[in-house]
């Protein structure tokens, strides 16, 4: 689990013995700590909890980056998706924790919260699945960030089958 928070964040680890390790890729002491508690099992896929925890980036070209960065060591996404007030990469670890990186579409909350309101989030608040490769050539070609970010319209769509992914 170290060596892919370690890889999947770009971070190092500040402190780590068979039991701890503390994970930063900032200027922060730790972002990230893991624990090996004794007597434990592994995680339940079917049981409820934490859904996923997210990451956001500045720019378009940084996410797709940083997809790419990933990419290379490995480390593939599970899903791409357009969701309309951000476009996200999600990714799972080894325990099958889902990590989202994103980055906003609109340039306020206001923009973001009136697409949300209206009627395509609606109809479909789950988004538009994308390839990060072809967004990558599109970006590549010169496609504006903000085109790219604009979400396609596909009309009613229901969650995707989380545990195949």
């Amino acid at each position: 689990m170290v060596e892919f928070y370690t890889t999947f964040l770009g971070g190092t680890v500040t402190y780590g013995n068979e039991m701890i390790s503390f994970i930063t890729y900032d200027d922060e002491h730790h972002r990230i700590a893991l624990i090996g508690v004794p007597g434990t099992e592994a995680k339940n896929p079917a049981s409820c909890g934490l859904e996923h925890i997210a990451f956001t980036f500045d720019t378009l070209e940084t996410l797709l980056l940083s997809y790419r960065h990933r990419k290379v060591r490995g480390i593939e996404p599970v899903w791409c998706v357009n969701h309309g007030p951000i476009t996200s990469i999600y990714y799972k670890d080894p325990d099958g924790n889902m990590l989202e990186t994103q980055v906003d579409n609109f340039d306020t909350i206001e923009e973001a919260t009136a697409f949300m309101m209206g009627g395509a989030f609606t109809e479909n608040p789950i988004g538009v699945d994308f390839d990060a490769e072809e967004m990558i050539g599109a970006l590549r070609s010169g496609k504006d960030e903000k085109v790219l970010k604009k979400r396609r319209e596909i009309g009613p769509r229901g969650l995707p089958d989380f545990s195949s992914m």
